[in-house]
């Protein structure tokens, strides 16, 4: 294991900028938002740590990204900012979430509550759940976990032409697990930053997916219609655990954040980090490091301290 630790003044610098512009913008919050933000650069803060490398599959050795600053989040002409007309995330569940409709609803309206608070000021809103065949998506049975796949590509087009005027990002969500081309093993996730929508998938997230006697393997058919969506009738689906919603609420906030045009994290222990597997994915925070609650705050104009309160006391 070993610590990614920036100076002071490289981390001081990546928060608040050296541009006047910038820095004027930074000084108009308030004290205590200052003094929750300055947390960033302090050595010693107990809010904000730097990023521990545990091995050598981590995201960031496998993966060397060029950091992206405040400044450069700012001067991004390609990122997309919420307008008064398009202010709306809109879900769109796809297949079963649960073993009941009762729990699936109620796990939909945690995401979304979840999504509210985070993304502060925006509208979330929830499509009416759509089956595998709706989205005419092709689909496939893994090799090598033997589980059924959906592919990515397929499901952003579809969502696509679910947008709608107020909208402005539609991400899926499913426990199928995907895959993004046929020479691809699988994906957690995958985004379309131009069209503002991305699919998510929470099959990994169960606690035996890994394992010998996960229940959703299925046998692979000899022969199967690209328009024959019979194999997905009672297909497994994972038991919905606090583990599973802790890790779905990560993935959509972090996935989410990509959206907005944040990239991953590599100054502090952030929720914007890459993640290679399961386990690094545990060990990001739930919330953003001062650096990117910035770029979100740039972004999105809320109360730094409004949002928290909504975050922790409503």
């Amino acid at each position: 294991m070993h610590v990614v630790q920036h100076s002071e003044q490289t981390l001081k610098t990546a928060l608040i900028s050296k541009n006047p512009v910038l820095v004027s913008q930074y000084e108009k919050l308030d004290a205590g938002e200052r003094h929750l933000m300055n947390e960033a650069f302090q050595p010693a803060s107990d809010l904000f740590k730097p990023i521990t490398v545990q091995s050598q599959s981590d995201w960031i050795i496998t993966h060397p990204e060029v950091p992206q600053d405040f400044e450069q989040f700012f001067s991004d002409a390609y990122r997309k900012t919420p307008t008064p007309e398009k202010h709306t995330i809109y879900i769109q569940s796809i297949g079963s979430l649960a073993n009941t409709r009762v729990i699936s609803e109620e796990y939909i309206k945690w995401l979304k509550g979840y999504c509210e608070a985070f993304f502060y000021g925006l509208t979330v809103k929830l499509l009416e759940p759509v089956s595998v065949s709706a989205t005419r998506c092709s689909f496939r049975v893994n090799d090598h976990t033997q589980n059924l796949q959906i592919h990515a590509g397929h499901i952003l087009k579809f969502l696509k032409k679910k947008k709608r005027e107020d909208a402005f990002c539609v991400v899926g969500v499913t426990m199928i697990d995907l895959y993004p081309r046929d020479s691809w093993n699988f994906v957690f996730g995958q985004a379309s930053l131009t069209d503002g929508v991305g699919i998510f998938s929470f099959a990994r997230y169960c606690r035996d997916f890994y394992s010998s006697h996960y229940k959703g393997k299925v046998k692979k058919p000899k022969r199967v219609s690209s328009s024959d969506y019979s194999i997905f009738n009672n297909y497994y689906v994972p038991e919905i655990t606090s583990v599973l919603l802790l890790r779905s609420c990560k993935t959509l906030t972090h996935e989410i954040g990509h959206i907005f045009g944040l990239r991953h994290c590599q100054w502090l222990a952030c929720l914007m980090q890459g993640s290679n597997h399961l386990e690094e994915a545990d060990r990001r925070p739930l919330n953003y490091c001062p650096i990117c609650l910035r770029k979100l705050q740039c972004a999105l104009g809320f109360s730094i301290v409004e949002r928290y309160k909504v975050n922790f006391w409503s």
